[in-house]
């Protein structure tokens, strides 16, 4: 925690693999609503995970996450299948990592880096029933319904994709400084 935010950085040479930090409780159907601070400099990648779980044989968090990539800011908020066997994008849906472009970013949609003042970014997910919708400073980003997907026999049998845990994210490798606040969880039954 630094000044009431979760903090999370990636120093320059880290060796560590990804990083998650996990709810303890599952989620099915809620809106999430947090604010995400970001800087310029930075050559990383993070994420949110929703509805996801930890295997510790492979140590991997399957499930869907919320793309949160500072150098491409257009990519934030669209939605990349984590789960094991499947690893594409949901939204937009483009296939492998490589395959998502800035023409697919929504008209309208901004991101602010906090390198010259103390700018946040309100970023909302909402997950109901099969339908992911993300949100990024009042901008619809995505809206995914993953009917046969989400709820396929592959995220069935790794109990992810309708139901799982909610995780802040960073990749290995790059440089990252990133900072979250204002965290909210609303459940619906």
């Amino acid at each position: 925690m630094v000044d009431g935010t979760i903090a999370a950085e990636t120093p320059p040479g880290s060796k560590h693999h990804y990083i998650w930090l996990l709810t303890e409780k599952e989620y099915g159907d809620f809106a999430l609503r947090l604010k995400v601070q970001t800087y310029g400099k930075t050559t990383g990648n993070s994420g949110i995970q929703v509805r996801s779980r930890y295997d510790d044989e492979t140590g991997w968090l399957d499930g869907p996450q919320v793309d949160i990539n500072p150098p491409g800011t257009w990519r934030n908020g669209f939605i990349y299948d984590e789960t094991r066997g499947v690893q594409v994008w949901l939204w937009p849906n483009v296939g492998k990592p490589a395959n998502a472009k800035p023409e697919h970013a929504p008209p309208g949609s901004k991101w602010f880096h906090a390198d010259d003042g103390d700018a946040w970014n309100e970023l909302q997910v909402t997950c109901r029933g099969t339908r992911i919708t993300t949100v990024i400073n009042g901008v619809t980003i995505a809206d995914y319904d993953g009917a046969g997907r989400l709820d396929d026999e592959t995220h069935r049998s790794r109990n992810v994709g309708m139901k799982g845990r909610i995780g802040l994210q960073i990749h290995p490798g790059n440089e990252l400084l990133i900072r979250f606040k204002d965290i909210e969880v609303r459940e619906w039954k």
